[in-house]
Parts: C-alpha cells; sequence; structure tokens
C-alpha cells in the first residue's frame, strides 16, 4: 500500500474486511504476508491469503448477511471496531453478534493482524 498510511487509509483497509465478510470477496482486502487472525483466543487466519479465501469460500462467513452501527477508532498501529454483525440462514436472522476486532495495521497500511472477540445473542427472528 503505502509507507505512511494516514489514519483514514487504515480505517479503509479495515472497511475493506469488514465488507468481503458481507460480500464474500477477500480479493480486495489489504493483508499483508504473514497476516494473522485471532478469533476467541484462536488462530483462524495463517496467512494474507488464506484470510483471503476464507473470506470468498469459507462457509463460516458464508452465513453473514451484513453488518451494522460499525464504529471505527484510529490509534497508533492499530484501528479498533466494534458492530452487529447480522446473519442470513434460510433468510432469517437468526443470531446476531456483537463484535470487537483489533486490526493492526501500521504505516505500511497493510493488516497485519486482527483479533476478534465476539458476543452471539439471539438475533431478531427467534425474539418474542
Amino acid at each position: 500500500m503505502t509507507e505512511n498510511a494516514t489514519d483514514e487509509q487504515r480505517i479503509d483497509a479495515a472497511r475493506a474486511y469488514l465488507d468481503a465478510l458481507v460480500s464474500h470477496d477477500g480479493t480486495a482486502v489489504p493483508l499483508a504476508e504473514k497476516a494473522v487472525r485471532i478469533e476467541a483466543g484462536l488462530k483462524t487466519g495463517f496467512s494474507g491469503n488464506h484470510i483471503r479465501r476464507s473470506l470468498t469460500r469459507g462457509p463460516q462467513f458464508r452465513v453473514i448477511g451484513g453488518i451494522r452501527e460499525l464504529e471505527c477508532v484510529a490509534k497508533p498501529g492499530v484501528i479498533e471496531t466494534h458492530y452487529l454483525l447480522d446473519t442470513n440462514v434460510f433468510g432469517l436472522n437468526l443470531v446476531v453478534a456483537e463484535i470487537s476486532e483489533l486490526f493492526f495495521i501500521p504505516e505500511d497500511g497493510l493488516i497485519h493482524r486482527i483479533e476478534a472477540k465476539i458476543k452471539p445473542r439471539l438475533g431478531p427472528s427467534l425474539r418474542r
């Protein structure tokens, strides 16, 4: 990307990842070659290419229907995001998850590490 990425460019990099969660097309996500993803303390992404492939073809991402209430905060080397993730299973939003993700994006503007914390709850389709 660039040697002196601005906060806006780093937020755009994180948003490209989030957009790929919904579009199921990871090709435009600016990931470093040795990028990793950690979810609930477990390594779920082992390289930039692995994460891109997972975003594009991974069954674990296919149930994602949308993201809303996105908040992004730029800090030195890190973009903090908080959002609600909606699922889409047979046209129903069965689970809404509260997501907090840290994107470690240094001056090169590439995502080097993603740390995700997920708090699922019942979706609107199941509430009475």
